[in-house]
């Protein structure tokens, strides 16, 4: 990989080349992506093998996010100086360590970690791709950032295929799936490979790294150290005094150099960026376990869902030149919102097949829009801000939804279901030791309890079937160990709740039948009876908490569109939206020039590999 070029070579840049780097960007989003939809699909079996409560995978979810907004924030302050190409390598590194971490876990904590390198390899591919299109396509940035980011929904739905068909494979475990990731990994690795990046629009426009910051100033950098340094002392569990004087230490440090606030309004899409990041991000993450009782219904995975919205939302990206041409990206933004508010709630108790298809489109229109657009916004109105500017609301939107997000939606179905069981069953199936989250202390259901309950029902009603259907004469042993249902459902019950800690050995099926057999796992009419009411209310009230989470998240949109509108009459009453341009001349909006070797000189200094 080679970085950037010098000035002069860099307005030399060949039609060719950028699209050859564009494209090279394009597929390192499809990589991020496929690392948020593996972990999503296969989120559910992780609870099952690693006995998981509902908040412990929001954690894991939310570990994809919060690394991505240091990495982002992060390289986006040095990306100028140490290069592009370097950077991609980081996140060529980090990819691929994820996926082995991922396949040798050995429980909550390994996952995250898993997690956690997915979101530094994610943070640092749009701490260089944001930029570097931005830099390419300086009077389309909007356009072209949104385009770029159909890689992102385009990688959703292609490994969202892959994944679920390989979960339709009979002996496909979920370790193949997360294996997965590696194929666009090497494909954009390749093709970065002796790639020359542009110099950035800062650079270029010759506006000074103080002047950056002075963008962002005391008000973005307090929102952004604040939620870095908080989750930093969560998963370390360090004081959090601590994380207070480092912010107030960075805080001071900020001030005292640029002697800036920041601007306000930069400031406000940040906070609003938080909302968003919940909205999209938040939501699809959960879309296959939050509609998953709805879809078997129809005989369909929950992930579908997240592959059909996804697939709108990338041919909505490719079509949005005229679209912000005559809503400019605040109004995009605006009726995004509605949409997006509209279709979570509707789809949070959506039941039946057209339903659920109408619902999730007008979500998928809904969400299409909001990542790119408002870095394309950032990009536009704060151009003197460079990579930060465009990659810090990013990296807020990430960390909200690491950060409060997916722990939110967890806790929301955990305290949700603990309210509504009725005593009996609480005293049976909700744990007696509370866990602590971001959100506060919650009780969780005891999910070895569970997962037991669960099996005992589903071999009752297999063995039940298989018996009605015996021919006379038969032995029901025989029967059964010919059954492929029941042997898959033996199978994976005694994996999960049997077999010994480092026993890898193969078992028959006499032995596995007779080890589930002294565990209690075979029930007689009686017990079934009692059991599978059980069962049946608490399987009713953790669907019940799926959707009143879905429909909760929904609220966020509205307090968006609130916002969206009051930019819009801001800029009506000031004469309409208007882009910023600091390329013209070496004018940066009137407030100072600078010599036209200067872009040269500041470029110069990032080293090449």
């Amino acid at each position: 990989m080679t970085d950037q070029s010098s000035g002069a070579s860099a307005g030399m840049r060949s039609k060719k080349q950028d699209r050859a780097l564009f494209v090279a960007c394009f597929i390192a989003l499809v990589a991020t992506a496929f690392a948020f939809n593996i972990r999503a699909n296969v989120v559910g079996t992780w609870q099952s093998v690693f006995g998981l409560s509902e908040t412990q995978k929001g954690e894991i979810l939310g570990a994809l996010f919060w690394p991505f907004g240091i990495s982002i924030v992060l390289f986006s302050l040095i990306i100028d100086r140490i290069g592009y190409g370097k950077s991609m390598i980081f996140a060529f590194v980090c990819h691929v360590a994820s996926v082995v971490v991922t396949i040798y876990a050995k429980g909550h904590w390994w996952l995250y970690a898993g997690s956690c390198l997915c979101g530094l390899a994610a943070g640092t591919v749009e701490a260089v791709v944001n930029p570097v299109v931005a830099s390419m396509y300086p009077r389309n940035k909007t356009k072209m950032l949104t385009i770029l980011h159909a890689g992102w929904a385009g990688g959703i739905a292609l490994c969202g295929v892959i994944v679920l068909t390989l979960g339709m494979i009979k002996g496909v475990g979920w370790e193949t799936k997360v294996m997965v990731l590696l194929l666009p990994t090497a494909v954009y690795g390749i093709m970065m490979l002796n790639r020359k990046f542009p110099v950035s629009e800062r650079v270029a426009a010759g506006v000074p790294y103080r002047d950056m910051l002075k963008e962002c100033g005391v008000f973005g950098a307090l929102i952004v150290s604040y939620m870095i340094m908080m989750e930093v002392c969560r998963v370390f569990q360090m004081d959090k005094l601590w994380g207070y004087a480092v912010v107030l230490v960075l805080l001071v440090a900020i001030g005292t150099y640029t002697k800036s606030l920041g601007r306000f309004m930069y400031s406000f899409l940040l906070l609003v960026m938080i909302l968003l990041a919940i909205t999209e991000l938040g939501t699809d993450g959960w879309m296959k376990e939050l509609r998953d009782p709805a879809m078997r219904k129809i005989g369909l995975d929950g992930g579908w869902i997240l592959v059909y919205t996804a697939t709108i939302m990338m041919v909505l990206r490719f079509c949005i030149g005229p679209i912000v041409r005559v809503l400019k990206p605040l109004g995009v933004l605006f009726v995004s919102s509605l949409f997006a508010a509209a279709g979570l709630y509707l789809l949070s108790g959506a039941e039946g097949a057209w339903l659920i298809l109408i619902t999730a489109t007008v979500y998928g229109v809904g969400q299409a829009y909001f990542w790119p657009v408002t870095i394309g916004l950032c990009s536009e109105r704060f151009p003197k801000g460079g990579t930060l500017t465009i990659n810090a609301v990013a990296g807020v939107g990430m960390l909200g939804v690491g950060i409060i997000g997916f722990p939110l939606m967890g806790y929301i179905q955990d305290t949700r279901i603990e309210k509504e069981l009725n005593p009996a069953i609480h005293r049976e199936m909700v744990s007696s030791e509370p866990m602590k989250s971001v959100l506060g202390e919650y009780r969780p259901l005891d999910k070895a309890k569970v997962n037991k309950l669960k099996a005992q029902v589903e071999l009752h009603n297999r063995r039940q079937a298989v018996s009605k259907e015996l021919p006379a004469g038969a032995r029901l042993a025989d029967a059964l160990a010919k059954d492929d249902k029941y042997q898959a459902l033996l199978t994976d019950t005694y994996n999960l709740l049997v077999r010994a800690a480092g026993d890898k050995g193969d078992k028959s099926f006499g032995e596995m039948n007779g080890a589930l057999a002294a565990g209690g796992f075979f029930l007689t009419d009686e017990q079934y009876a009692k059991l599978s009411e059980e069962w049946k209310t608490l399987d009713a009230t953790a669907n019940d908490a799926k959707r009143v989470a879905m429909a909760r998240i929904a609220l966020l949109p509205i307090i968006m569109a609130v916002c969206y509108l009051g930019l819009i009459l801001y800029f009506k009453a000031r004469g309409g939206y208007k882009a910023v341009d600091i390329s013209a001349g070496g004018e940066v909006t009137g407030e100072h020039k600078v010599a036209p070797n200067e872009a040269v000189a500041d470029a110069e200094a990032a080293p090449s590999e």
